[in-house]
């Protein structure tokens, strides 16, 4: 089983309604939610931690992550409201307008956290739930306190929404120093180096815990960077709608695919090979690329792919 530990928002995405000027939609996601509702789609066992509000958007929310078959057995439930994220888009892109303050999701607290089940071999982490407190370091811990399991660290950065930038630094520099698996965006990388170099930040990584970087460039396609050398998967050639659960949606056929491939451990990662890795990455890129086809993150059901 593979339990995803984040964020669950809701985003509201700029619509014209006829007559009437510009809405918006309220529809589900988050990053790691995002991640959870594509492995559930793609019919791997999957798990949702987060604390999620039982206001009506809440409801949304556990709804949403029933239907794509994830467990919300671990969730912890809260009075308090759910974080809504204003969306602009443009040229596809998306950026973000958050509205956090004393949310359920920002207030999760470690010890409101079941043990994870024995049953559970990976555990993904990342995005705006690693910034904010008290729910960034009850992340954190969580993950330090799971470390027999695979670890993946996606971290997703927002810098709208970093208000102490060498904080965060540091809690990715002590998350990543004990995550399997980093996946970074060309402009995550340049903005965690900070003044270093960015082939030095994998270096030390990939000297560390780590056993793969995962490296992406949208539409130059992706690197998958091991001790014993790099694989290339070029992006999937498709009409971009908008970017919105991209990356997240990567993550969930990435890690779908290594489970499949029968590298879901820390001994199968520290040894995978570059032909082992191939089909991991295609895999990977092709759930991606459908999610872009569409609007918003709306990952694909296995028989789609």
């Amino acid at each position: 089983m593979i339990i995803c530990c984040g964020e669950a928002l809701i985003d509201m995405l700029p619509r014209r309604i006829e007559e009437e000027g510009d809405g918006f939609l309220p529809v589900v996601g988050g990053a790691i939610f995002n991640t959870a509702i594509a492995l559930g789609r793609l019919g791997e066992r999957a798990g949702f931690i987060s604390s999620v509000s039982t206001d009506m958007f809440g409801e949304q929310l556990i709804d949403a992550l029933h239907r794509s078959k994830v467990s919300t057995d671990l969730c912890v439930r809260s009075d308090q409201p759910t974080t809504l994220a204003f969306v602009k888009l443009t040229n596809g892109q998306a950026q973000y307008s958050f509205f956090d303050e004393n949310s359920a999701g920002r207030n999760l607290q470690f010890d409101q956290v079941e043990s994870i089940p024995t049953e559970v071999t990976a555990m993904q982490f990342g995005a705006i739930s690693l910034i904010p407190e008290p729910c960034g370091t009850a992340y954190e811990k969580l993950m330090g306190a799971n470390q027999d399991k695979v670890l993946c660290l996606d971290p997703n950065i927002r810098p709208s929404f970093i208000n102490d930038p060498d904080k965060h630094r540091a809690r990715i520099k002590r998350m990543a120093a004990m995550a399997d698996v980093i996946k970074v965006s060309d402009e995550d990388l340049d903005w965690i180096a900070a003044g270093e170099t960015a082939e030095d930040i994998m270096s030390g990584w990939l000297e560390g815990a780590t056993r793969i970087v995962l490296m992406t460039r949208g539409a130059e396609g992706v690197d998958a960077i091991t001790n014993s050398g790099r694989v290339h998967q070029d992006a999937n050639k498709v009409e971009v709608v908008d970017t919105i659960g991209a990356g997240d949606t990567f993550n969930a056929g990435f890690l779908a695919g290594l489970r499949r491939h029968g590298l879901l451990s820390k001994s199968a990662l520290a040894e995978a090979t570059s032909d082992q890795l191939a089909p991991v990455l295609a895999l990977a890129a092709k759930v991606a690329a459908h999610t872009v086809s569409k609007p918003g993150a709306d990952p694909p059901w296995q028989h789609e792919l």
